[in-house]
């Protein structure tokens, strides 16, 4: 009986030292697959990095128009150039904006052609859906589309190839206003002078509660700070960089 104990015992030991094996095992596999995923995974335009104290102001257009003009009107008098990622509906319903803004001298950017979660949609569901939307673009401006942002902020790797391979650079945000959430002027405000910086790529939208009428006091703090305001054109790298794990585009040469 005696013997029988110690052979049970240590069978026991045995068992709880190859389950911890296991899960060692286990775990380091895990974490090799998360890696080589990282690795493996593409990350659109967060920000910039450069030397030069500049940033970029971007708006979403997916929902009304009615304040275009005065958004437009604000940037002008400030000399400021904007980039506007417009829906293919919203351009549809709104094409007289599309031509006000680029007469103005805005960057037109492609923002899906429906306002669809990109992510779920397949290769061939992804280019039909930016080739919709750049080919309003195109037909009201005459230009090429440069840029594309998701709906949602969504993206992944097929998202990001597509786009590319479209000759689009896929561009997000390092400052988000909220002015969708309808933060007031000063709360917009104080989050930008909480996270600008060098390269910054600021979120807007326009048919919000406070984005128009609080768009001078932006403009007049970004530029308090120190910043100028350009196109994203003028912002990012178009070769010779790689992107960091922060999304935030760096010069290699």
């Amino acid at each position: 009986m005696h013997f029988n104990f110690i052979v049970i015992k240590y069978k026991k030991i045995a068992y709880f030292f190859i389950f911890l094996i296991s899960i060692c095992l286990i775990t380091s596999t895990t974490n090799t697959l998360i890696e080589t995923s990282n690795s493996n995974r593409l990350l659109p335009i967060y920000s910039v990095d450069t030397n030069k104290q500049i940033v970029s102001l971007t708006f979403d257009c997916a929902w009304g128009a009615n304040d275009i003009p005065e958004i437009i009107n604000i940037l002008t008098n400030n000399n400021v150039k904007a980039t506007f990622f417009t829906v293919g509906d919203w351009i549809k319903r709104y094409p007289d904006a599309i031509k006000t803004l680029y007469d103005a001298g805005m960057e037109i950017g492609n923002h899906s052609d429906s306002h669809a979660h990109v992510n779920k949609l397949s290769y061939e569901e992804n280019r039909d859906d930016m080739i919709r939307c750049n080919e309003k673009i195109t037909a009201l401006t005459g230009s090429n589309v440069k840029f594309y942002r998701g709906p949602y902020g969504e993206y992944n790797n097929t998202v990001i190839n597509v786009a590319e391979e479209l000759g689009m650079k896929v561009i997000q945000w390092d400052i988000d206003t909220l002015d969708y959430e309808g933060k007031t002027t000063d709360e917009m405000c104080e989050r930008i002078k909480e996270k600008i910086r060098n390269g910054s790529i600021i979120l807007m939208h326009n048919d919000t509660k406070h984005t128009a009428e609080g768009l001078q006091q932006i403009i007049d703090t970004i530029k308090t700070l120190g910043y100028q305001i350009v196109p994203l054109d003028e912002l990012i790298y178009w070769e010779n960089y790689e992107i960091n794990y922060e999304g935030r585009q760096i010069l290699t040469k």
